[in-house]
Formats: structure tokens, C-alpha cells, sequence
């Protein structure tokens, strides 16, 4: 067997290829970040190894910097390992007290971790898939996060400009008023527009909902409104309805591309009432490999749902509370869908009830759902099988 350690970096990777008998092939070597570097590395493996099934490659999971050469090394049909840089960190001081670190040591430690850890297992489609379901849930999660933000410019310009509209409609972010707001960015516009243009507009935007009746309503409010007229307030209106416009199609392409990869994947997370592609791919994605975790336990903390209790000398902390450590997205994802799941399944709706009861604040009661959710999704991924609805 062939093992091949690589250190990524972002201008160069250091290489080291060495065999199970511990002969070293190739000390260690360094090769540049481009198509040149990548096809000298496949040249030395495949010329000290024809058979790809007694070759593993292992190289450590930094980031953006590795992709390409994963890229390549998968396309050339080389076993792949990505390893944890703390799972390598901790193999190192095991097998020096000196803890020397270099990039070239580095290389030689991912070969002999490899050598000695039969448990890795390789980069596959299920890691290909979560490393993209990652990519394009946390940049869905930044796009809606950017879009929130400008929503709530809406409503300050909208405070400013035609004050009294918030009050004539069910909420300020609908397509209606958006396009009226397009077209008539303020309350003077609005009182100067022609009764049938603004009619049709609203028409055309509500789907037929909103008719003449609504377009008098909103003009008759807008020639008594107390609100500013300011051009520049108006322009800034205009143009912050326009980018949220863009990020809504930019948010339905990305969830179209999440559903695509879970239809793939078939997680039976989908089968639990309330979860959808959009919190379950969050929570498929931040968790990766269920293999990883030997107990749902785990999974909480790694999310940050542990309690956190201060203690020091004669003094206890009167109340626990989470400790916010972990990944912020999978908290962030298993706590939304706790609240989804609570709504529209009876066993978890009882169970939160009960919480509530027993006098727990409503957030202190959805973070005991969620453990309870976590439970479940782990026995789930861990048996393939579906969740069955409660009766």
C-alpha cells in the first residue's frame, strides 16, 4: 500500500509518499498550485503504484485552498482522505514530545496517520454533496441575513416617506406594495398618481387582490399624510426594493439548487413534519457524517446546545445556560426547525407544552425540544427509516 501525505497551502502543497513497510518513495516534496504541480504529484504516485486500490491520499481539511487538488486527485480516481487538521494536530504530539511543526513534517505525519488509522474513511459523493449543500446553504444563509437588512431600511424609508401606509396593509414586504413603492416612492407620489394606474398596478401585482377600492384607500391616505417629501429618501427607496428584488431571485435559484442535492441524497429528515429542504439541508450539511458522532449527545455540543454551569470555590451558578460554542449554523438551523417541528407535530407539540408547564421559558422549552429533535434525526440517519407521525 501506497500512502501519500499532502500539506496544503495556498501557493504550494508539500507532499511526502511513503509505503506500508515505512520506506520512504519520495522525501518530502513541494509542488506549485497549478495543473503543472498537481500532474507532478500524479506522476511520482502512479510511478511507484499502477493499482489505484493501494493508494490513499490524504491531505488535511483547510478550507478553500484545498478543493482544487481534491478536485483533481478525485478526477483522476485516487482514494482521497480529508482529514481534520486537530485530528492531525493530536497524532503529532502523540508521536513527539517536541511537537515540531513544519509543512514538510506535516506532509510525513498525514502519510503515517493514514498508515495508522484504518477508520478514515475516503472523500466520496456523500462528501461531495454535503461540501456543496455547506456552500450553498451558508451562502443562502448570508443572502437572507443581507436581505433581512434591507427590509428593515424598507420600513425606515417607508417611516419617513408615507408613514401611514403601514397601517393600511398586512405587512410593508409584499409584491404589491413593492411595486407600488417602485413606481410611487412616497406619499406625494402616491397622492398625484392617476387613479387608474395606480389601480391596474396594484391589480397586476396582488394577483386581482387589491383593486380600485384599494387604490382610492391609498391615495386619499397619502393627500393627508404627514410624510416627508425627500427626493433622496424616495431614490434610496427605489433602489433598496430593486436589490431586495434581485436577492429574492438570487435566494430561489440557490434553494433550487439545495432541493436538486437532497432529492439526491433521500435524507429521511424530510419526513419529519415541519422540517423543509430549506432547515433540513442546514442541518444534513453543518452535521456531515453521522459516523462522527458516537451519540446524539455529541451532535448537541457540537452544535452548542450543551448547558454551560458557573462554578468556583464555594459558589455555583444558580442557572445553566447554552454555551453558544459549536457551529452557529447548525444552532441556528436546529433551533428554527425545533419551532416548525413543534407546530406541526403532535408529539413534539405535547412534549413542548409540557416544558411550558413546568414553568420553562419558551426558548429555554424549544432548546429541550430541539435535544429531543437531535435524538430523533440521529436515529433516523443512523436506521434510513422514516419518522412515523403519531396518531
Amino acid at each position: 500500500m501506497i500512502y501519500v501525505g499532502i500539506d496544503v497551502a495556498k501557493d504550494k502543497h508539500d507532499c511526502f509518499i511513503t509505503n506500508s513497510d515505512g520506506e520512504v518513495l519520495f522525501k518530502a516534496f513541494t509542488i506549485s498550485n497549478n495543473l503543472d504541480g498537481f500532474s507532478e504529484l500524479y506522476q511520482k504516485i502512479r510511478s511507484v503504484m499502477d493499482d489505484v486500490t493501494k493508494i490513499k491520499v490524504g491531505l488535511e481539511a483547510t478550507g478553500h485552498y484545498s478543493y482544487n487538488l481534491l478536485e483533481y486527485l478525485i478526477d483522476k480516481g485516487l482514494p482521497t482522505y480529508v482529514i481534520n487538521p486537530l485530528h492531525t494536530n493530536l497524532y503529532r504530539k502523540s508521536l513527539s514530545l517536541r511537537q515540531t511543526k513544519t509543512d514538510k513534517v506535516d506532509a510525513r505525519t498525514i502519510a503515517s496517520l493514514l498508515m495508522s488509522d484504518v477508520n478514515l474513511k475516503s472523500y466520496s459523493d456523500t462528501s461531495y454533496h454535503n461540501e456543496e449543500l455547506k456552500s450553498l446553504t451558508r451562502y443562502r444563509f448570508d443572502k437572507v441575513k443581507e436581505r433581512a437588512k434591507l427590509k428593515t431600511s424598507i420600513s425606515r424609508l417607508v417611516c419617513i416617506l408615507f408613514p401611514e401606509l403601514e397601517k393600511l396593509v398586512p405587512q410593508l414586504h409584499m409584491a404589491s406594495v413593492y411595486a407600488m413603492l417602485s413606481e410611487f416612492p412616497g406619499a406625494k407620489q402616491v397622492a398625484n398618481a392617476h387613479l387608474t394606474r395606480l389601480t391596474n398596478l396594484l391589480s397586476e401585482s396582488s394577483k386581482g387582490h387589491y383593486g380600485k377600492e384599494t387604490a382610492i384607500t391609498f391615495r386619499d391616505a397619502a393627500r393627508v399624510s404627514i410624510g416627508s417629501n425627500m427626493p433622496a429618501k424616495s431614490l434610496e427607496l427605489k433602489h433598496t426594493i430593486k436589490l431586495i428584488q434581485e436577492l429574492d431571485s438570487e435566494i430561489d435559484e440557490i434553494e433550487n439548487e439545495i432541493k436538486i442535492i437532497m432529492d439526491k441524497i433521500n435524507s429521511p429528515i424530510l419526513s419529519i413534519p415541519g422540517i423543509s429542504y430549506r432547515m433540513g439541508a442546514m442541518i444534513i450539511a453543518e452535521i456531515g457524517d453521522f459516523s462522527r458522532f458516537d451519540s446524539p449527545d455529541k451532535i448537541l455540543a457540537y452544535a452548542g446546545f450543551s448547558p454551560s454551569t458557573y462554578q468556583s470555590g464555594q459558589l455555583d451558578g444558580a442557572y445553566a445556560h447554552m454555551e453558544k460554542r459549536g457551529s452557529r449554523y447548525l444552532r441556528y438551523a436546529l433551533y428554527n426547525a425545533t419551532k416548525y417541528v413543534c407546530h406541526w407535530d403532535p408529539t413534539f407539540a405535547a412534549y413542548l407544552a409540557k416544558k411550558r408547564a413546568e414553568g420553562k421559558h419558551y426558548n429555554v422549552a424549544i432548546s429541550h425540544a430541539a435535544k429531543k429533535l437531535v435524538r430523533v434525526i440521529y436515529h433516523l440517519e443512523k436506521t434510513k427509516q422514516q419518522y412515523i407521525k403519531a396518531a
